[in-house]
């Protein structure tokens, strides 16, 4: 399936409809294979110990898969997280920026699934990996 959206399209998109956490993120990559978006880490975004929190790594994810489907369907800001999972794999590196690789397993009329790998800016192993589903409003699919 062709983009519907691509990286410049994304950040817009981000910027105009969630300009509350839009300057967290930056879209790397959009293409057929997916989407790499970064979380800029920042002093809100760490535990104590300095390392990056569990919640900003799921937000990461989240935002992740759903720029990823929002780049095949086109600027649907109603379809919503219906299911999430995610592992914690290892501790990800103090103060460094956090990259998930976003993909697609699923793209249907009403449901879409996808997964992420998240990795602390520069270490060769994923911190993380999350599933999620999201659910695609009537009419939200451009065809």
């Amino acid at each position: 399936m062709e983009l519907m959206m691509d990286r410049d399209a994304l950040e817009a998109f981000l910027a105009r409809d969630f300009g509350q956490v839009a300057a967290d993120f930056s879209v790397e990559r959009a293409d057929a294979a997916g989407l790499c978006l970064r979380l800029r880490v920042e002093e809100r975004h760490l535990r104590p110990g300095g390392t990056v929190s569990g919640p900003a790594m799921f937000g990461l994810a989240d935002v992740a898969i759903y720029l990823a489907i929002l780049s095949r369907i086109g600027p649907v800001a109603l379809a919503v997280t219906t299911n999430a999972g995610i592992d914690f794999l290892r501790k990800p590196a103090a103060g460094r920026d956090v990259l998930a690789e976003a993909r697609l397993l699923k793209l249907g009329r009403v449901l879409a699934v996808g997964d992420a790998l998240l990795y602390s800016e520069g270490m060769a192993e994923p911190v993380a990996r999350a599933s999620m589903t999201y659910s695609i409003p009537p009419g939200g699919m451009v065809r």
